[in-house]
C-alpha cells in the first residue's frame, strides 16, 4: 500500500518527497495548488488542520490502521520511524539530529521564509523587514557554515536534518546569499544536491 502525499513546490513539501525518496516507501503524489487556494479545500483540512502542506496519510500507520499527519518535521520523524532509516539509533546521535531538525524548523524555515517574503513576494517594499530578514538569513548561515566546518553533515552522517534543510538553501538567491560565501554550506549543499534520491525528490510534484 502507497503513502498518500499531499504538497506542492515548496521548501517544506520538498522535504517529504526526498524522504520518501531516501527510504524508498511506495507513494502516490496529490498536488495542493496554494496558489488557488485548494490547502482550504474541506478534505485536506481533514489531514491538515492548519491548512499548510505537506501532509500525508499511511494507510498502514503505526497499529497497523491508517494514519494522518501533518507538519514537516514531524512527518519526517515519522517516515524515518516507520523505515529505519536516517535517524541514528544511538540514543547521543539521535538527539543531534532531533536538535538540528528543530533548528530548521524554528529558524531557518520560518526566518528564510521571511526573507522570501520580503524579498519578493510583498505587495510594496519595506526596507525594515528585507533589513531584518535578510540579516537574520546571514546569521543563520553563518551558523550553519560554523557547524559544518566541523562536520560533514549537521549531525554525523547524512540525515533527517539535512533532507529538512537542504530545499531552504536551494532557494539561497532568493534570500540575497551567494553560497560561495559560506564555503563550507555550498560543500554541504552540492554533496546533498548530487544525490540522486535528492535530485527525484526536489522534482516533486
Amino acid at each position: 500500500m502507497t503513502i498518500d502525499l499531499y504538497t506542492w513546490g515548496t521548501p517544506n513539501g520538498r522535504k517529504v518527497s526526498i524522504m520518501l525518496e531516501e527510504t524508498g516507501l511506495p507513494y502516490t503524489v496529490h498536488t495542493i495548488d496554494i496558489m488557488k487556494d485548494e490547502q482550504f479545500d474541506p478534505d485536506f483540512l481533514k489531514i491538515s488542520p492548519n491548512n499548510k502542506i505537506p501532509a500525508i496519510v499511511d494507510p498502514e500507520g503505526p497499529d497497523g490502521e491508517a494514519i494522518s499527519m501533518f507538519e514537516s518535521g514531524a512527518i519526517l520523524f515519522y517516515l524515518a520511524q516507520k523505515s529505519g532509516k536516517l535517524l541514528p539509533k544511538d540514543a547521543r546521535d539521535r538527539y543531534a539530529v532531533l536538535e538540528w531538525l528543530m533548528f530548521q524548523m524554528g529558524g531557518v524555515g520560518p526566518m528564510l521564509g521571511q526573507a522570501h517574503h520580503f524579498r519578493r513576494f510583498a505587495p510594496e517594499q519595506i526596507e525594515y523587514g528585507i533589513k531584518r530578514y535578510t540579516d537574520e538569513t546571514r546569521r543563520l548561515y553563518g551558523v550553519m557554515d560554523k557547524r559544518l566546518k566541523e562536520n560533514e553533515f549537521f549531525a554525523g552522517d547524512y540525515s533527517i536534518a539535512d533532507i529538512a534543510i537542504f530545499p531552504w538553501i536551494a532557494r539561497h538567491e532568493w534570500q540575497g546569499v551567494e553560497l560561495s560565501e559560506f564555503a563550507n554550506v555550498k560543500r554541504w549543499y552540492d554533496a546533498v544536491g548530487a544525490r540522486p534520491t535528492v535530485e527525484k525528490g526536489m522534482a516533486v510534484p
